[in-house]
């Protein structure tokens, strides 16, 4: 999955500093959290890919045990043929929820494409998939919901959830 806009809302928030400098800060939902830990609960294997570098991305990847993170991806089909090869799957075997138009080539070559309800237009085009949910409000949750039910495991997911 993408990180801004996806896993977040969208907004890149920068705190100045006295030395000139600037920290950035990311929100991130708590839904998406504990649905990345019902993923790896069901037996999913998640992964970020995102054009930006951030200290914070890697925290919340560390947080919910997200397995695979490529950060400062301008292109990031090169970053899906890496987990590809790591793995050993198929590009049909994957999902890939996205928002912007560096998401597109990926959503083009995975087995489910899924756009976050304010996606732009031509991502919205690509997916088979639009959630009700936008980024950064539960809609990595929802697409992991989905999957998980769609293959009978959620009742063990669910029961065997984590904080």
């Amino acid at each position: 999955m993408d990180v801004d806009g996806v896993l977040t809302d969208g907004r890149i928030w920068l705190l100045s500093r006295r030395d000139g400098t600037a920290s950035e800060i990311k929100g991130f939902s708590a839904y998406d959290g504990a649905g990345l830990k019902l993923a790896r609960a069901a037996g999913l294997r998640t992964g970020v890919i995102t054009g930006r570098e951030s200290s914070a991305v890697a925290q919340r990847a560390r947080e919910c045990e997200i397995e695979f993170v490529y950060q400062h991806r301008a292109t990031k089909i090169g970053a899906l043929e890496e987990i590809l090869q790591t793995t050993g799957a198929g590009a049909s075997e994957v999902a890939y929820v996205g928002d912007d138009l560096p998401d597109i080539p990926v959503m083009q070559r995975v087995g489910l494409a899924v756009a976050v309800a304010n996606a732009v237009p031509e991502v919205k085009r690509a997916a088979h998939f639009v959630t009700s949910r936008s980024g950064g409000d539960g809609a990595v949750r929802e697409v992991i919901e989905l999957i998980v039910k769609a293959q009978g495991k959620w009742a063990a997911a669910y029961r065997d959830a984590k904080a």
